[in-house]
């Protein structure tokens, strides 16, 4: 199947695909272009929220309120005046930036960062609680990507995209505690690198390839690739069910880093993409509520 553009956005980099269920919205993030986005896609209208810093990812709140993940920390942000409150900062490095997140079932944010400088194992896992506190949950991170939880609540699932993995992690939903890793996909080499990820009501993995211009579906019990959604914009970041009964996967791409020739063959680069795989999605949580 291939995706088709919905939004002409032409980011400089697309990530961080997340629909709201309660606004019927699409939340997603430019993270060059310094910008959250929400798009509407029964009206065609996308918002766009200035934020002055790289954002990595968003997470929704009640009351007309998200979470932001920007290079100066996580902030809360009101969606009716754009206006932005720090929430934590527990990164110290200036060459560190957050990259993608989400919460868990339990209301937590768990977002990991990304070295600019591409130093390898420079950076952290984070999950920041509904009380204020932050947790360092795991480090010797090189690009903290794709995150998703098991419909029972009982596995967290990962990805650390140099590692060509997606790693899973007994996961307690009571205190977030996570322990014994393992790898349960592997990428092929050349591939593409394991970006985004989200999962669906079957219990299945959704993995964005970054430079690929594909997302794949995953089982995560044996490893098993399913089935394959390509997209007409090689950087493929992030996707998301949502739409009408959660049956729409969004992806989101990038236009920054394509060669010039690239550029000419794939004009919908940094476009919003959608397509319909015959499975729908789950709800996203959202942060403070479990």
């Amino acid at each position: 199947m291939q995706a088709e553009s919905i939004l002409h956005a032409q980011a400089a980099l697309g990530e961080g695909a997340l629909w709201n269920p309660e606004t019927a919205e699409l939340y997603w993030v430019d993270i060059e272009g310094r910008a959250l986005h929400i798009f509407d896609p029964a009206t065609g209208h996308d918002r766009r929220y200035p934020v002055g810093k790289r954002i990595g990812t968003v997470v929704p709140r009640h009351g007309g309120r998200a979470l932001v993940a920007l290079q100066t920390g996580i902030h809360e942000i009101d969606l009716t005046t754009g206006l932005l409150t720090r929430l934590a900062d527990p990164v110290t490095d200036q060459y560190l930036r957050f990259n993608d997140g989400k919460c868990d079932p339990a209301g937590r944010f768990w977002v990991g960062t990304f070295d600019l400088m591409l130093r390898p194992h420079a950076g952290t896992l984070y999950r920041f609680d509904p009380d204020g506190s932050t947790h360092a949950m795991l480090r010797r991170i090189t690009n903290s990507n794709g995150i998703a939880w098991s419909l029972d609540r009982r596995t967290m699932y990962y990805i650390d995209t140099p590692t060509l993995a997606v790693q899973a992690f007994d996961y307690d939903n009571a205190t977030g505690h996570i322990a014994n890793p393992r790898v349960i996909i592997r990428i092929p080499e050349g591939s593409g690198g394991p970006d985004g990820m989200t999962i669906d009501a079957e219990g299945q993995l959704w993995v964005a390839l970054w430079g690929a211009g594909r997302v794949h579906r995953y089982d995560p019990a044996t490893g098993a690739l399913l089935q394959v959604i390509t997209v007409p914009a090689p950087f493929t970041s992030s996707c998301a069910f949502g739409g009408p009964g959660l049956e729409t996967l969004f992806i989101t791409t990038a236009r920054g880093g394509l060669t010039p020739q690239q550029a000419a063959e794939f004009p919908l680069s940094g476009d919003v993409f959608a397509v319909r795989p015959g499975v729908a999605g789950v709800p996203a949580c959202f942060f403070g509520e479990a």
